[in-house]
């Protein structure tokens, strides 16, 4: 059984290489539309294969990621084992309003908390 702190690295890794995968998606659309208006425009100039490359190059990232992500979510324990989302109740319950109004209080009359009284 795996220890929590490497469930939890997991996790991160996950949503970090979503966020990558993201990130080389939006990548690949801008170096396609720019592969094609060069293409276009120029065809066979520098500016198009300089664009073709970079397009090749963001598209191999993009499949870095998701079949790393893949093979990541593959592993990765089932959803009830991730940490809740929720914070647990306090260990020690707060004292109520008159508890706080009355060390108030108290403190009102020493002259305020840290001088001798």
């Amino acid at each position: 059984m795996a220890s929590t702190t490497d469930r939890i690295k997991a996790v991160r890794a996950v949503r970090q290489l979503r966020r990558t995968r993201t990130f080389y998606a939006v990548a690949v659309l801008l170096w396609a539309a720019s592969t094609t208006w060069t293409g276009w425009q120029a065809p066979g100039s520098r500016q198009m294969w300089v664009s073709a490359l970079l397009l090749t190059v963001f598209t191999g990232l993009l499949l870095a990621a998701s079949l790393w992500l893949q093979r990541l979510q593959a592993t990765s324990p089932a959803k009830p084992d991730a940490a809740p989302r929720r914070t647990a109740r306090p260990r020690h319950p707060t004292p109520d309003r008159r508890e706080r109004g009355w060390r108030t209080a108290l403190t009102r009359t020493r002259g305020g908390a840290g001088r001798a009284g």
